[in-house]
């Protein structure tokens, strides 16, 4: 690699036609116009945005700060932690001290911003919210929960999107790589699910829009993902490659739909996912995310899209391991037509490799669009943070009126003056699984707590452990066996809090007098549930 050190007129990389640009002044706190000229590998710099964990040694700390001062990257994307950087933080496989989350990611910011010439382009993958990494801040309702809106969901899913994007703007967060415009229509996907608005390509398009616009308006950037759609894989693409096999009419009439319908709006950003899709890559398994077919041809050409196109992790074993030389997938998918390379783990042979391969123009028309979003992001003008306080009332408001619009009955009807008088009489039970201590949902009922030769009726409250699919949603096949044999010895009402594809668990549905979806565990939506139990 090209000595950082030398002269700009004495390096291989110099170009006396390079635009002046931004780089610290000591003396200000802002970002001004100097004279300096960029090399070549400092405007690739800019598209790398490596991944930064809030809980991590101080070593791998040092090597970020090394990261950003000799490569001069152009951003980080945050993660939890080493061991959980794929996954939200349920159940996480590592023991952590986890004090304190949000105040380290506060203090990393600050710390990493210090130091770099050009402020960097701060992002996160928070589709629920700053919650989905980082504890004891706002979680809002997972996408498939937003898709079972019944009134005004475009609305309500954009103030969703907006109230996020406030959270990250005051945490120092430019860019969330979120929302997912994945259409689900494979029930057995195992990484998509409860990620997605739903299974309906007109509605997918219209709230995954919805949600954009809301953390637009807040002043932070977002993406359309995972082009051309994860939604009807049945491989997990930070395992292995998914392939979707369909014709390009199928893919325009269902995965590409909500992404035309973006384009159509001007979405400034798109991520393409690790999935292979052949008819669209004269029938090779490529993955997108390197595919020039794809990204240049099909996305920027044939559909119109002229913003920014980012990766997903490049650590991600669909493509991790195609190229054993270091920097190779880099190159790879800067040239497919990713302008932002996500999570590489391989930042200086990347930058390197590009360096060789990529023509000047090339270089300058990514370096311009990256810069251009930060400055429309007001990167260029960061400042140290204080850690924010979030106002928990709204946001519990919020929740509540949310939980109202969502929460189904989706089989029988409930009688609200029978269970009234049950009740009374002491003729209504009570159970409650997968908890492991009474829930605000049990309070309040206030029934007995398990069924007796005196009970008539049931209600029977499920709080599916785990809104993934591995291992039964994380529910035991024998608590599952005694649901279904309670269904079937008296009358039932089911109250499911968690991932409704989850509900096929649970045997015959119409075993159950009832069925309500509460879709979420908030404390919100288990109080609006017992109030429709009981309200006329």
């Amino acid at each position: 690699m090209v000595a950082k050190s030398k002269p700009f007129n004495e390096n291989p990389n110099y170009h006396p036609s390079t635009p002046l640009w931004v780089t610290r002044n000591p003396n200000f706190p802002i970002f001004q116009f100097c004279n300096i000229q960029m090399l070549k590998t400092q405007k690739i710099a800019q598209c790398f945005s490596p991944a930064a964990f809030i809980h991590d040694t101080e070593e791998n700390y040092q090597v970020i700060e090394k990261l950003i001062l000799e490569e001069e990257i152009g951003g980080l994307t945050f993660f939890h932690s080493r061991h959980s950087a794929a996954a939200n933080f349920e159940k996480r496989a590592e023991v952590l001290d986890v004090t304190g989350t949000f105040e380290k990611l506060i203090g990393l910011i600050n710390r990493y911003q210090a130091i770099s010439k050009i402020p960097l382009l701060i992002s996160i993958d928070g589709e629920y919210g700053l919650a989905m990494r980082v504890e004891k801040t706002p979680q809002y309702p997972f996408a498939i929960s937003l898709g079972a809106l019944k009134k005004d969901s475009e609305t309500w899913v954009e103030e969703v999107g907006y109230r996020m994007g406030l959270d990250m703007k005051r945490s120092g967060i430019h860019l969330n790589l979120a929302p997912c415009a994945d259409v689900n229509t494979n029930p057995n996907n195992p990484v998509i699910g409860y990620r997605s608005f739903g299974n309906n390509p007109e509605k997918v398009a219209k709230l995954a829009f919805a949600a954009y616009s809301g953390m637009k308006k807040a002043g932070i950037s977002a993406c359309l993902k995972h082009f051309p759609g994860h939604g009807d894989t049945a491989t997990d693409s930070h395992l292995g490659l998914p392939i979707l096999h369909k014709t390009k009419a199928e893919l325009e009439a269902e995965e590409l739909l909500p992404f035309q319908y973006g384009i159509d709006r001007g979405v400034e950003m798109i991520m393409v996912g690790h999935l292979a899709v052949p008819a669209l890559t004269g029938g090779r398994d490529i993955p997108a995310s390197i595919s020039r077919e794809l990204i240049t041809d099909l996305l920027k050409g044939e559909m119109g899209f002229q913003g920014l196109v980012i990766s997903d992790a490049l650590n991600m074993k669909a493509v991790a391991n195609l190229y054993p030389e270091p920097g190779e997938l880099e190159w790879q998918a800067f040239h497919a037509g990713n302008d932002i390379l996500c999570f590489s783990d391989h930042v200086t042979d990347g930058i390197e490799k590009i360096s060789q391969k990529a023509s000047d123009e090339e270089v300058e028309a990514v370096f311009e669009k990256v810069m251009d979003l930060k400055k429309r992001l007001e990167v260029l003008e960061s400042k140290p943070i204080e850690v924010p306080a979030f106002d928990w009332e709204s946001h519990s408001r919020l929740q509540k009126h949310l939980a109202e619009n969502y929460v189904s009955v989706i089989s029988g009807e409930v009688n609200p003056a029978e269970l009234q008088a049950l009740a009374k009489a002491g003729k209504l039970g009570y159970r409650e699984f997968f908890t492991a201590n009474p829930s605000h949902f049990s309070q309040a009922l206030e029934l007995p707590f398990s069924p007796n030769d005196k009970v008539e009726k049931v209600i029977l409250a499920v709080f599916v452990p785990s809104h993934k699919p591995l291992n039964q949603f994380g529910m035991d096949q024998m608590v599952l066996d005694e649901i279904k044999d309670l269904a079937n010895s008296r009358p039932c009402i089911l109250i499911h809090f968690g991932n409704p594809l989850a509900l096929k668990l649970l045997g015959n549905l119409s075993d159950f007098e009832v069925v309500i979806c509460g879709y979420q565990g908030f404390e919100e939506a288990q109080g609006v549930v017992a109030y429709g139990l009981f309200s006329e």
